[in-house]
């Protein structure tokens, strides 16, 4: 197909970019690794295996011939407890209106202190 083609023709360069990138080193090779990574996923994206997949002719969640498979458990650990997270909105805007109302009236009473003429 031709649009398989043009798939093709833009992972490939999407490797040798890859490749380019990783021989350069640096900020440059540290992303080398993703670019290769998003080769393999745009070739994931021909349309005749789109459509394959689409009839149930090829897997759904890999490429066939990939070894790619999807974690079996969660890869992070527990969530630690944040702290201020579980208080009701309301209150801290409330209390944020209170402190400012407070604020306010303190600017006021000391401007009588010092009047202008």
């Amino acid at each position: 197909m031709r649009g398989d083609a043009a798939i093709e023709k833009g992972a490939d360069k999407l490797e040798t970019l890859a490749g380019r990138a990783a021989a350069k080193g640096g900020l440059a090779g540290k992303l080398a690794d993703s670019l290769g990574d998003d080769a393999t996923f745009v070739r994931q994206l021909k349309p005749s295996l789109i459509v394959a997949r689409a009839r149930g002719e090829a897997p759904k969640d890999r490429e066939p011939g990939s070894a790619q498979r999807a974690p079996r458990r969660p890869q992070h650990g527990p969530r630690k407890p944040s702290y201020g997270q579980d208080q009701n909105p309301f209150v801290i805007a409330g209390a944020a209106f209170g402190l400012g109302a407070l604020v306010a009236r303190l600017i006021d009473w000391r401007s009588h202190a010092h009047p202008r003429r």
